[in-house]
Formats: C-alpha cells, structure tokens, sequence
C-alpha cells in the first residue's frame, strides 16, 4: 500500500467542496432550508479519528521496538487500512461542509445563518482532526527500514 499523498487528499477535499456547495445552492433555491447538521456528527467523526489513533497505537509502539508482544500482522494492514479510510472520508467530509459554510456566508447578517456557519466549521475542524489522524496512524504503520547490508 501506497503513503496517502497530500495532494490526493487535498483534490478530494476540493471536489467535495464544489459539490457541496452547488447541491446545498440547488437545494435551498428550491424552497428548502439547509441540509441537517447534528452535533453527533460532529462528535462522530472526532471519536472516529480518537479511535484510528488508539487502534494505531499498539502498532507505533511495536514498530518503536517495545515487541513485549506479538502483533498481529493482519491486524497491523487493517489498522493501515483504517487510517488510509479514515484519511480519505475526513478529506471528503471536510469538502463537503466547507461547501456547505460557504453557501451561508453571504448571509452573515441573519443569526440562524451564522449558527450554521459556526457549526459547519466545527465539522470542517472535526473531519480535519479524522484526516490528521489517519495520516498520523498510517505513518505509524509503515514498517521499520531493513539494516541488512
């Protein structure tokens, strides 16, 4: 598996941005008011990124050189896997819901709005922290280089 790239990431987050924002423009200029945002979903995806981070822990500590115990090599490629997720779905959430901030800006003035804006940059910040974790967990996981001459 290859190291997640920041521009694979960052392409991702942008996508989701442009149709974040033109699905909540067409949805509000039909009559409808903004797409849902509860604050489970916010504490969702930050005790998803806490969890890459715990699951990826064990793996650091063994790569770090304290093998008191054996891990599981099956279990060391899905915590990768995990993170690569992680990763890659925090991206897109934070494309999306900076998408959805941005169709409220203009409309600072009107107090639901900026409620909105405020709570749609504590998802961008909450899927932030799901991609920080999954590369920090991902890097983690790479394998110590071989000293074999």
């Amino acid at each position: 598996m290859n190291a997640t790239k920041f521009r694979v990431l960052a392409l991702l987050a942008v996508v989701a941005a442009v149709i974040g924002f033109s699905a909540m423009r067409v949805w509000e200029s039909s009559g409808h008011g903004p797409f849902p945002l509860p604050w489970s979903a916010l504490v969702g995806m930050l005790v998803i990124a806490a969890a890459v981070l715990v699951v990826g822990w064990p793996v650091r500590r063994w790569n770090n050189g304290e093998r008191d115990r054996r891990i599981d090599p099956l279990r060391a490629a899905r915590t990768a896997v995990l993170a690569k997720a992680s990763s890659h779905s925090g991206a897109l959430l934070v494309g999306w819901y900076a998408g959805q901030a941005l169709v409220v800006v203009p409309d600072l003035g009107i107090e639901p709005r900026r409620d909105r804006l405020v709570l749609s940059v504590l998802a961008v910040l909450a899927a932030t922290a799901m991609v920080v974790s999954g590369l920090v967990a991902e890097r983690w996981c790479r394998l110590p280089e071989d000293d074999d001459a």
